[in-house]
């Protein structure tokens, strides 16, 4: 089972009520979380927090996770990594595949560390459901299943869809028939042996988000996963963030993208998700033009933007700032009050 992620901070005591699926390794001394769509500026303000608090960072973004993709996933560059210490960035080859469920591992043990060290830590991203798994973990759903997806994989989208109808039909009415990559994730979950379908479909249903402010719920044997999550939702003006996306994409070019993509060798099929990766193949490919390239990956990234939003704004309670009206330094002072209230 999982949940939205709760972040009012107005209150520090747990819910009792509200269990999590996923026994923590460690005991929360403080997490933040910063948050929001691509290009907004979280990574700017995360370091500064960092600074500040004697916090460290701990990336929650899908793609900066992999290696050799710098470029291309606007990774923070070496003066911001020398100033703030940063975990799951650059961590996992360009071959290995991802998931939510493993990636909630990984961001377990890495705030295990960072506590361990009595350091407070920061975490940063803007993949909804990696977020998710640091809270509350995703162990009723099953692993991928390599040999099944090989099977799956030589299917047709007609005969994918067919395939899940047969085995889940309530599964199948809530999957887009149409995106063969979530038909597979579904017919994997609906084909496990270990799990109930119809428990993982309510789990699924069920809201994220807990009503008890600050609570995000801890184990029986009171192993927070987070004890009191508290964080920042950033959010800029459309036309703001709109400029931002576009110019970061112009900037991705300047530096040399189109090169660094050419250089890659192996690339798994999580990595090959990463926005803009099939365009920048294509452009060397000779499949389309630098322009084209570029106006297709500045559309898909603010389509992503927009997806982004919407499930933030339906699976989270932290606190909004829209950093549109405000200066740099403006934003990060009101973002530390909010951390510092998450100390009390």
């Amino acid at each position: 089972m999982v949940r939205k992620i709760a972040g009012h901070c107005a209150s520090r005591r747990p819910n009792a009520n509200v269990v999590s699926e996923t026994p923590c390794k460690y005991r929360v001394k403080s997490v933040f979380f910063v948050v929001g769509p691509t290009a907004v500026g979280k990574t700017a303000v995360a370091i500064e927090l960092a600074e500040r608090f004697g916090a460290e960072i701990v990336n929650a973004d899908a793609f900066q996770i992999y290696r050799d993709l710098d470029v291309l996933t606007a990774k923070p560059d070496g003066e911001a990594k020398r100033r703030v210490r940063h975990h799951l960035l650059g961590q996992i080859s360009l071959a290995e595949t991802m998931s939510a469920a493993k990636f909630g591992e990984l961001a377990r043990d890495a705030l295990a560390d960072v506590h361990s060290r009595k350091k407070n830590a920061i975490v940063v991203g803007g993949s909804g459901l990696y977020l998710k798994s640091i809270t509350h973990g995703f162990d009723r759903i099953p692993r991928p299943d390599p040999k099944l997806r090989e099977e799956l994989s030589a299917l047709s989208t007609s005969e994918l869809a067919l395939r899940l109808k047969k085995l889940h039909p309530e599964l199948a009415a809530r999957t887009d028939l149409r995106n063969p990559r979530r038909v597979i994730r579904a017919i994997e979950i609906a084909s496990a042996r270990t799990v109930i379908p119809s428990e993982v479909d309510r789990s699924r249903c069920k809201s994220f988000k807990v009503t008890s402010p600050g609570s995000l719920g801890s184990t029986r044997d009171d192993k927070s996963v987070v004890a009191a999550a508290c964080g920042v939702l950033l959010l800029r003006d459309r036309d703001d963030l709109y400029q931002r996306i576009n110019e970061r994409v112009n900037a991705m070019f300047r530096d040399d993208v189109e090169e660094e993509v050419r250089a890659l060798a192996e690339v798994g099929p999580t990595a090959a998700n990463a926005l803009g990766f099939k365009e920048i193949c294509a452009l060397i490919a000779g499949q389309i033009s630098r322009e084209e390239c570029i106006a297709k990956i500045q559309q898909a990234t603010r389509r992503y933007a927009k997806r982004q939003l919407t499930w933030f704004r339906h699976q989270t309670s932290f606190p909004q700032l829209n950093l549109t009206p405000f200066s740099h330094r403006e934003a990060v002072r009101a973002i530390t009050q909010m951390f510092r209230r998450a100390q009390e």
